[in-house]
């Protein structure tokens, strides 16, 4: 195959999903591209041309940094399009990722929907990973998406890619916990939208006898760490990491933890749920209709009503956990160099 360029942005180099998809691209040939900053990007633009494939991953860079107000957005925007469609012109295709419906915390809404509306319209596949995407209640508030340029591959698990060395005995006292405490993790980054208030008042329900140890590990703005602080008061007891939680010390913190709780207010794809799938920790999930679609016939997902979720979450926390079924086996089905192989597939389709 004659070389061919592979334009991927945001590349952040510390993602593990982008890392695990890009192996099998990279060991087939493509020269990847990785930007991070708008002006990078519309460098590589410019070199893409027929055979060349331009991925486009989360799209808070373009119009929600928080320093542009909106008029600076708006140049953005128009820069990234003009970009994209002088790339198309010169054969380029486009290959859009739906991460999210929109970015978390966005400040410029209508931009945002202006940029997901051009993607949509202008993609020549658009990736999903949650097969109920298009149906989603979110998405089709803002914007719709032609079933026939719909490609799904699932989020792949991260089966052998942590190490998993230690006991679950080790990772509790590591922690400061002991076999018998009962421990409800959140693990990722803590921002607001992840619902870690709805979380706090859940376990604070839960009658003292069968409360659990919150664990919560993940970076955390200083603004964001105050406001949990605040949350947690004194009468709950919490483990804490709020940084970056390296790769060798991702197994502690899931070792550690009975359940692992998502009490999202707005989720399509989360990453941590598969970690956990990895670890065999069972996951809680707030029960919408396109999440209950993706894992409803998984044993080792538990759901709370998302409209009364703070009682129905306690209710869940309340109850014995009962292991984990079924999770080795959904992380083995979706092994990640095989999702990895698949994407490569994809590539190598809309090259063409």
């Amino acid at each position: 195959m004659p070389d061919r360029s592979l334009a991927v942005f945001p590349a952040y180099r510390d993602n593990p999903y982008l890392n695990l998809m890009l192996l099998a691209p990279r060991a087939r040939g493509w020269n990847v591209l990785e930007s991070t900053r708008l002006e990078q990007l519309e460098q590589h633009l410019g070199r893409l041309g027929a055979g060349d494939v331009f991925h486009m991953h989360w799209t808070a860079p373009i119009v929600q940094r928080t320093d542009d107000d909106l008029a600076a957005a708006g140049a953005r925007l128009d820069r990234f399009r003009t970009a994209v469609d002088a790339a198309r012109a010169r054969g380029a295709r486009l290959v859009w990722t739906i991460h999210n419906v929109l970015p978390h915390d966005a400040r410029h809404l209508e931009l945002e929907v202006t940029l997901d509306r051009y993607l949509a319209a202008t993609a020549d596949v658009v990736h999903v990973m949650n097969a109920d995407t298009a149906a989603a209640v979110a998405v089709a508030e803002h914007y719709t998406l032609d079933p026939d340029r719909i490609v799904r591959i699932p989020h792949p698990s991260y089966q052998g890619v942590y190490p998993a060395s230690v006991t679950r005995s080790e990772a509790r006292a590591a922690l400061g916990l002991i076999d018998s405490d009962r421990t409800v993790l959140a693990f990722g980054q803590m921002r607001p939208y992840k619902g870690l208030d709805v979380l706090v008042d859940a376990v604070r329900r839960v009658p003292a006898a069968d409360r659990p140890v919150l664990l919560l590990a993940g970076r955390t703005s200083d603004a964001d760490r105050a406001s949990i602080d605040t949350m947690l008061g004194d009468d709950l007891r919490a483990v804490r990491e709020h940084d970056h939680v390296g790769d060798i010390d991702v197994q502690r913190w899931f070792r550690a933890a009975d359940v692992a709780v998502f009490p999202y207010r707005r989720v399509l794809n989360s990453g941590a749920l598969h970690l956990a799938a990895s670890f065999g920790v069972p996951s809680v999930l707030p029960d919408e209709p396109h999440l209950r679609a993706e894992f409803g016939d998984e044993g080792w997902v538990r759901w709370f009503d998302a409209g009364d979720a703070a009682a129905s979450l306690a209710g869940v926390l309340a109850a014995p956990v009962e292991g984990a079924p079924g999770a080795e086996e959904f992380s083995r089905r979706l092994a990640p160099f095989g999702r990895s192989r698949d994407y490569a597939r994809l590539l190598d389709e809309v090259a063409r």
